[in-house]
């Protein structure tokens, strides 16, 4: 779990004209959101924060106005569709051993059993809930050996102490798929006989 510290200013003008005129300034409008209180509008640093939001469910220390600082971490992030420059960020507040529910990626690792089978990742992110400040960067899944047909479910995978689940156990994460070109040319050799 990687943690930046970012410096932002509060805002109070808000609307089009207000966005556009704060990324100019290479800066990126954001709205901070805890339960029970106002929002705060801030305004944060447009290259710091696309870098931490590079690594996924990053923890981000925002020091609002050089005043007081405080836990967040992404909830939701717009980008510019043709140019994929950041447009808007909203942010959770959190405390040090507050659970938060996030999706970790999912990783697979090992080689399938021999046959030219796939691996479908029906699941590429798995919904879990953990301490704010303990969430994992990624889950590892051993693939080694699976043949076609073989399914890994949510409750199959290992989860770090302090992680649960945030979904049913029974859903499928990862399943191994017969290689197609093997079935076209069965097919084919059927035919012919």
């Amino acid at each position: 779990m990687s943690e930046v510290k970012i410096a932002v200013e509060t805002r109070s003008e808000f609307g089009k004209g207000a966005a556009r005129r704060i990324r100019r300034e290479n800066k990126v409008p954001g709205v901070v959101y805890e339960f029970g209180l106002e929002p705060l509008h801030v305004s944060l640093p447009g290259h710091e924060l696309s870098l931490a939001l590079r690594t996924p469910n990053v923890l981000i220390e925002l020091v609002i106005d050089g005043e007081r600082s405080q836990l967040v971490i992404p909830k939701a992030v717009q980008r510019d569709p043709l140019k994929g420059f950041l447009e808007h960020v909203d942010l959770l507040m959190v405390k040090r051993g507050e659970k938060v529910q996030v999706e970790i990626p999912v990783q697979a690792e090992g080689e399938l059993a021999p046959g030219g089978n796939l691996l479908e990742h029906v699941l590429s992110a798995l919904p879990v809930e953990a301490e704010a400040t303990r969430i994992p960067d990624y889950l590892t899944v051993s693939v080694a050996g699976l043949e076609a047909g073989a399914a890994i479910q949510a409750k199959d995978i290992e989860l770090p102490a302090g992680v649960t689940l945030a979904v049913d156990g029974d859903e499928v994460v990862l399943q191994v798929l017969a290689a197609q070109a093997e079935e076209a040319s069965a097919d084919a050799e059927g035919d012919e006989a």
